[in-house]
């Protein structure tokens, strides 16, 4: 894994939880056949790298969906009381 696409995917994530789910959603996919969004550098280069420079160059993006958060955290105290 090169650190410096993990510097730069981390610009553009910058939470390092989201930031690994990312990848590895995302090496999952590459893994299975699908397409990189970016050429590969070489026939081997590694699917975390390509992952990363897809998150660097701004062609994979994660959403927070705010009101899931709130809904388990209503439903986790409900659980705490």
């Amino acid at each position: 894994m090169n650190v410096e696409l993990i510097e730069k995917a981390r610009i553009r994530i910058a939470s390092v939880p989201v930031l690994v789910n990312l990848v590895s959603k995302r090496v999952r996919q590459l893994n299975m056949g699908e397409r990189p969004y970016v050429k590969p550098l070489s026939a081997d280069e590694d699917k975390c790298d390509i992952a990363l420079r897809e998150i660097a160059d701004g062609l994979l993006i994660s959403e927070v969906d705010f009101g899931a958060i709130a809904r388990a955290e209503q439903a986790h105290s409900r659980w705490s009381d």
